[in-house]
């Protein structure tokens, strides 16, 4: 579904990223993973158009995208979650969430039902749509920035650090609504810092140094790389692969983890 290709891009007069490629497919969920300044989120930038290429190339089903502009990229079917929630702080909930269905110019009617959609799907913003979202706590910004993402109704998703500076059991469930998208067919590009979490439940996954892909493999196999292990996970050898337990358990068993 996605394919980026030698892909160079940066600030300026840097070069962030260099000759980056990856691929997702349809409904699969693909982690990303680095150290801080790895270039997670200025790839994620690039694929989005909020900075421009240098040189290679951004496919979606085939056709390049890169000479697109951003609002024309959500037209194709990209979403982007930035680092940091970003939700307008000062207009309400259902502004918010209105303004994340008017990338895809939607009627009235069809906004509505889209609105409904999200306060079915995340019920503590129903309670609260007309407060301020400054006025949430962390992880409900988390969830009404994902939910706007959602209110154009994406093939793809390209999430940055969802579950940043939230707590364990948050953290959790953000995991676990990124699991319940790909099961509706949504495909996911997940940039992450928590490897062990987003490697869980990844199909795929790249590992980011300085700009460029050094490592990729299936969620298991990196899993179970010492490499990846001694650099990303903390610990000093390879966790062992998940066998037959599903990502949603081991997921829930590294939650624990995480609050000891």
């Amino acid at each position: 579904m996605l394919e980026v290709r030698r892909l160079t891009t940066g600030y300026g007069a840097d070069a962030v990223v260099h000759d980056a490629g990856l691929v997702v497919g349809a409904g699969q969920i693909v982690a990303l993973i680095g150290a801080n300044g790895a270039g997670k989120s200025t790839l994620l930038n690039a694929i989005s158009g909020l900075i421009a290429v240098r040189s290679g190339e951004i496919l979606v089903d085939g056709e390049r995208i890169d000479r697109l502009s951003t609002a024309e990229r959500v037209r194709r079917g990209l979403a982007h979650v930035p680092e940091g929630r970003q939700v307008f702080a000062g207009l309400s909930i259902e502004e918010n969430l209105a303004l994340g269905g008017n990338a895809r110019r939607v009627g009235r009617e069809e906004a509505s039902r889209r609105l409904a959609e999200m306060y079915a799907r995340f019920p503590v913003l129903r309670e609260r749509l007309h407060l301020p979202a400054g006025n949430l706590s962390g992880g409900q910004q988390q969830m009404l920035a994902i939910a706007r993402g959602l209110m154009s109704q994406p093939r793809l998703l390209l999430l940055d650090e969802p579950s940043l500076g939230l707590a364990p059991l948050l953290v959790a469930e953000i995991f676990r609504l990124i699991e319940g998208l790909r099961a509706q067919g949504i495909a996911i590009l997940l940039s992450e810092q928590n490897a062990r979490q987003s490697l869980a439940i990844a199909d795929h996954a790249y590992v980011l140094e300085s700009g460029r892909v050094v490592l990729e493999g299936t969620g298991r196999e990196l899993l179970g790389d010492s490499q990846v292990a001694e650099r990303y996970l903390g610990v000093g050898k390879a966790v062992n692969a998940p066998g037959e337990r599903d990502a949603a358990q081991l997921a829930a068993r590294l939650g624990k983890i995480l609050q000891t």
